[in-house]
């Protein structure tokens, strides 16, 4: 099934074909433009701006344009964490780097002009975060005490040469707009990628408050992974089968919480009640 494509730089169109996971994704993409896989910082859909609420992640609606936003300048600015916390909330491309989703506003971070959305952390003075996932990489950033100096290297995805590029938003009688479908490629991280439907509303109110939970309770923004643990809860009957299903399952590794499990538990069944809407 493939896709167009776009360096979100500037760059000819390219058709991605046959990937099931984001890893696959980014070496097609880096095949068609002769770049390596690692140069690619994140996708995002039908937009060639940094915007992350139109982060490529585990799905990709059939209609949807892509754009690769390849690393830029890298940067070093040293840091006194003069508060409890940075104001940063994290997130990650599913292929080895964590960046910053969000900044609070009046921060820490939000103080420093250097620092913008979509920047990936590479370093934390000696320690060399490429690999690390983002519940990995804010809990560091959490652990870093009050009033300590730190260095972190920071890499900004590549600036657009130029302002008008993207899919065009308008394509005329008998074509049909991109971004518009009802149905989505699901990647997986094992086994094929499947073509579902789009999720409801019901889902979408959902996976909105669990990523709001992951974010108070551990700096992070996953859209994936509160799918997962929605996904993971729908069908439970009680916390206790929630939790174990939790233990049992990949979701193990994050360490979560018995009080963020109850609150997430709480999410599922205010949604499954109807106290939640989209």
């Amino acid at each position: 099934m493939p896709f167009h494509c776009q360096l979100a730089h500037g760059s000819p169109t390219g058709i991605i074909p046959g990937f099931t996971n984001v890893k696959e994704l980014y070496g097609k993409i880096a095949e068609c433009y002769d770049i390596q896989p690692e140069e690619i910082l994140f996708c995002t859909l039908n937009t060639h701006k940094v915007d992350m609420t139109k982060l490529l992640g585990g799905q990709i609606g059939l209609d949807d344009f892509i754009f690769a936003h390849r690393k830029g300048q890298t940067k070093e600015i040293e840091i006194t964490k003069t508060e409890d916390a940075l104001g940063l909330t994290i997130t990650d491309n599913g292929a080895g780097y964590a960046f910053i989703k969000r900044v609070k506003e009046g921060s820490i971070i939000d103080k420093i002009d250097y620092i913008k959305v979509g920047d990936h952390i590479e370093r934390i003075d000696n320690k060399s975060l490429v690999g690390c996932r983002h519940f990995e990489v804010a809990k560091l950033l959490k652990e870093i005490p009050k009033g300590a100096t730190f260095t972190i290297r920071l890499v900004e995805p590549l600036k657009a040469g130029f302002s008008h590029i993207g899919p065009r938003t308008n394509p005329g009688p008998g074509k049909k707009s991109y971004g518009s479908g009802k149905q989505t490629l699901r990647l997986k991280a094992n086994g094929p990628a499947a073509v579902e439907d789009a999720p409801d509303s019901l889902s979408e109110a959902a996976v909105e408050k669990i990523n709001s939970l992951l974010e108070s309770f551990m700096g992070i923004n996953d859209t994936d992974l509160a799918t997962q643990i929605w996904e993971m809860g729908q069908n439970k009957t009680n916390t206790m089968n929630f939790a174990e299903a939790i233990d049992n399952s990949d979701l193990e590794a994050f360490g979560f919480t018995d009080d963020f499990i109850f609150e997430l538990w709480g999410a599922i069944t205010d949604v499954k009640a109807g106290r939640l809407k989209k």
